[in-house]
């Protein structure tokens, strides 16, 4: 299984701010609800298409839903 390409947590943050259920979601974003659940739980990662997909339905930017960079990954 590869790793998630969003930040799980994150997703579920937008979709609740936005007042969204995963089936309200999954519907906007042309996805099935199984596949929001997998995502939030970070067992799947989506790919450009469906983030931007979500985004869309999120009304958000694509980076809002990516994993934090790690400012301590480029120092050493």
């Amino acid at each position: 299984m590869s790793p998630p390409t969003q930040d799980p947590k994150r997703l579920r943050r937008r979709r609740i701010e936005a007042g969204l259920n995963k089936r309200e979601l999954a519907r906007a974003a042309g996805i099935h609800p199984s596949y929001v659940t997998w995502l939030e739980r970070g067992e799947r990662g989506a790919s450009p298409r469906v983030l931007k997909r979500l985004s869309e339905a999120l009304k958000c930017e694509v980076a809002d839903l990516m994993p934090e960079l790690d400012d301590e990954a480029g120092a050493a």
